[in-house]
């Protein structure tokens, strides 16, 4: 049926956009298809303006396709809605709990300092067209009078870009004088300027990654767990992306497989449901686990 066709099409969208590890042989076995099916997926998604990444035998979709940021656009507010949603929960009377959660949540999405100043916002645009110049031709960029709050400095940043992220408001690159990649947010920049040098360190770029658990870092760790009903329930309530990364293994348990940033979410999720969890993998944070609840069990001992 044309359903079953559309739910394995989706499937397979969502497992290539998070793919990092498996190869075409994996891939067919995970999703049941032959490599010839494969292949005509690709192709397929291709043809639909998907940007197909090949990685030696491993293939996964950039998230930055046509399509995925046309979606992102629909399901997002624009600047100028988000300043009048604001400014609608601001005059409101009420101060109720779902009130104070939309504010934080809006603030969490949009930087209003930015939003509100007509001047700002216009700078921001240039400063993320420069940018995505720099990205798209391989070229060095000055962050001109960018504020760290982290060294409370205010200094000109000679770095190499090489993505933009979270809805355009930061930028990954790779900076000369330091020789580390960091991520820059694009509303502490006076300005941003185009140097004629490319490029000379593009093998030190590591992308950074953001977890379900919401921890970032450079590296990723797989994580296998086998979940029973209460834990398989728990998760998708508390973290609902984890549903695109639980598969079934039989009438009462359910796999999760994913990558993490840090142990702590998902060590945090395991520890207090124990009992109905069994770890699979890995091997580093099976040693974590154990450490934690030695670490519990010597707290306990010396409790008087």
């Amino acid at each position: 049926m044309r359903h079953d066709k559309l739910n394995r099409e989706l499937s397979l969208l969502l497992l290539l956009t998070e793919n990092k590890k498996l190869n075409v042989q994996q891939l067919c076995e995970k999703m049941e298809l032959s490599k010839r099916t494969l292949y005509y997926y690709l192709d397929f998604f291709r043809d639909f303006g998907f940007e197909v990444e090949k990685r030696g035998t491993v293939y996964s979709i950039d998230k930055n396709s046509t399509y995925f940021t046309k979606l992102f656009r629909k399901v997002h507010f624009t600047e100028d809605e988000a300043i009048y949603i604001r400014r609608m929960l601001e005059n409101y009377g009420g101060q109720g709990a779902l009130v104070a959660h939309l504010k934080r949540k809006l603030d969490t999405l949009y930087d209003f300092n930015i939003l509100a100043d007509a001047q700002l916002r216009e700078q921001q645009a240039l400063n993320i067209s420069v940018l995505y110049d720099a990205i798209k031709y391989h070229r060095n960029v000055i962050l001109h009078h960018y504020s760290s709050p982290h060294s409370n400095s205010v200094s000109d940043r000679i770095v190499e870009p090489f993505m933009l992220m979270n809805d355009n408001r930061e930028v990954r690159c790779y900076e000369l004088t330091s020789k580390t990649n960091k991520t820059f947010k694009v509303a502490r920049m006076e300005s941003v300027e185009l140097l004629a040098d490319e490029w000379q360190h593009e093998r030190q770029h590591r992308q950074m990654y953001t977890d379900i658990f919401m921890f970032s870092g450079e590296q990723q760790m797989r994580i296998k767990l086998r979940l029973g009903r209460l834990s398989a329930n728990i998760i998708q309530e508390e973290y609902p992306l984890s549903a695109a990364y639980i598969s079934k293994d039989n009438d009462t348990h359910w796999i999760l497989e994913l990558d993490v940033c840090s142990y702590i979410g998902i060590g945090r999720f395991v520890m207090g449901l124990f009992s109905d969890i069994e770890v699979l993998e890995d091997s580093g944070f099976c040693k974590y686990i154990h450490d934690k609840v030695k670490e519990m069990e010597e707290k306990i001992k010396n409790t008087p």
